[in-house]
């Protein structure tokens, strides 16, 4: 179960405002973290904490293929993203680090910066505690939870690997 405050943000947000182009030749997570949506956001670094959960309409992620983009969210802390829909490849990139993202038109529509959410990825089920409201969004098949579980695609084969005796 996931617990944080809300950080609302609109439609099309590219990996740009996540990450800016010029910090790309980062390479660590911490590194890339205290760059995370300093343009667009400024203040985003001193108001987010661990757990947190960015909200956004549509089209999250849009823009570059960069992995930057939410290497950079999981390193301040957020748990997961909800929006309206994500560009594909930001997606399968934060499902690759172990960053969940759900989509839910009703849980966006129906929350503001500042709420709380609580969040059960196993059921795929969104409490607003702020506004005492539920909302549904699809919950992982068992394959992609299991990626996100172990921490990312690395770690899940690592894991894996290690299971095996290989």
């Amino acid at each position: 179960m996931l617990k944080g405050t809300v950080h609302k943000y609109g439609a099309d947000f590219d990996t740009d405002a996540i990450i800016p182009g010029r910090y790309l030749n980062l390479t660590t997570v911490e590194e890339v973290a205290r760059h995370c949506m300093e343009d667009v956001d400024p203040d985003f670094l001193t108001r987010v904490r661990p757990g947190d959960i960015v909200v956004a309409t549509t089209n999250f992620g849009c823009g570059s293929s960069r992995e930057h983009a939410p290497m950079a969210l999981k390193g301040v802390g957020i748990a997961c993203v909800i929006a309206k829909s994500f560009a594909r490849i930001f997606f399968r990139n934060a499902i690759n680090i172990g960053l969940p993202l759900l989509e839910s038109a009703d849980a966006v529509d129906n929350t503001e910066a500042g709420d709380v959410l609580e969040v059960d990825l196993a059921s795929g089920t969104i409490n607003n505690l702020t506004r005492g409201k539920t909302f549904t969004a699809a919950a992982y098949p068992e394959f992609m939870a299991e990626l996100i579980s172990a921490g990312g695609l690395i770690e899940f084969t690592r894991q894996r690997l290690a299971g095996k005796g290989v």
